[in-house]
């Protein structure tokens, strides 16, 4: 079983294509007002409890957020400001709100410290040359045209192919910014489009592909506190993985104080402690400037 795991984990990592959206796609706006609101908690205290869950679309919003907040520090007022700076499409009165507290029972292997918020399997892999490219590619074209956008690579002789799919804009807009090296090119297949949230729909974590490259697993990555598993473990992974250049593996369960992190091989890198994996995921988040920035691009940025 572990040798059919390890061929598996290598053809991962030999994908040679990759997809990417912008900020702008409605499910990055999901994440991004998710993420805002993690920003938010982070204010008012050093280890909040937050998972927050957005629905968003056709002029209408969902947002769900369960949290170990007062009402005071986190509120539907707040919320409807965070909606209404990132999708200001959407009216107040189709903003849906739920705010509700944190599970007690769930809190208390928090009480004495630092302990894994959840179970999970995680993986990181070095970004790849393709993904560097399309991400580069990504921003310059948001740059131009900050609206919703999503992009494809993929290897070729001599070169890369690229499908370019970015609203409101003409196929003459994006051809002159396409870089030499794509040798193979599709843009707006099915000509010029809107996009966004008010025609399409969009939900947390729906984008995990674009964030994460081959290191997808089963959690997301947005919305949530650094207790969970799902995130720091996903940011040290990969983090481990850019600084070894090899893919890095990990596993937890609710509770656990120490996590250990292997190669794709089955060899140990390195074992923390819970505590020192959520600090190393913070100083990444404070880095690149918050939870909400983090939801712009994902790990891949």
């Amino acid at each position: 079983m572990h040798q059919i795991h390890k061929h598996f984990v290598y053809i991962s990592i030999k994908k040679t294509m990759f997809e990417k959206v912008n900020p702008y796609h409605p499910d990055k706006v999901a994440d991004r007002i998710a993420g805002a609101l993690v920003d938010i908690a982070y204010k008012h205290d050093d280890n909040p409890r937050i998972a927050v869950e957005v629905l968003i679309g056709h002029g209408w919003a969902t947002v769900i957020v369960e949290t170990s907040l007062r009402r005071g520090e986190l509120n539907t007022q707040t919320v409807v400001e965070v909606v209404n700076r990132l999708a200001p499409e959407i009216k107040e009165s189709n903003i849906y709100i739920l705010i509700v507290p944190q599970d007690a029972h769930l809190s208390v292997n928090q009480r004495n410290g630092v302990r894994c918020g959840d179970n999970g399997i995680f993986c990181g892999y070095p970004v790849t040359a393709e993904q560097e490219a399309l991400t580069s590619f990504a921003k310059k074209v948001t740059r131009e045209f900050p609206y919703d956008g999503k992009y494809i690579i993929d290897t070729l002789d001599g070169g890369y192919g690229m499908t370019v799919c970015q609203s409101n804009a003409l196929y003459s807009d994006i051809e002159r910014i396409i870089p030499d090296d794509v040798i193979s090119r599709t843009i707006n297949p099915l000509g010029y489009w809107t996009g966004g949230t008010g025609v399409d729909s969009g939900a947390t974590n729906r984008k995990l592909g674009s964030d994460m490259g081959d290191a997808v697993t089963g959690g997301g990555l947005h919305g949530k506190d650094l207790s969970k598993a799902d995130v720091s473990v996903n940011i040290v992974c990969h983090l481990m993985a850019e600084e070894r250049s090899c893919g890095v593996e990990a596993s937890c369960a609710i509770g656990d104080e120490s996590i250990t992190f292997y190669d794709i091989y089955g060899e140990e890198l390195e074992k923390m402690e819970y505590s020192a994996v959520v600090e190393k995921a913070r100083a990444y988040i404070k880095d690149i400037g918050g939870f909400e920035r983090f939801a712009e691009w994902g790990l891949i940025r």
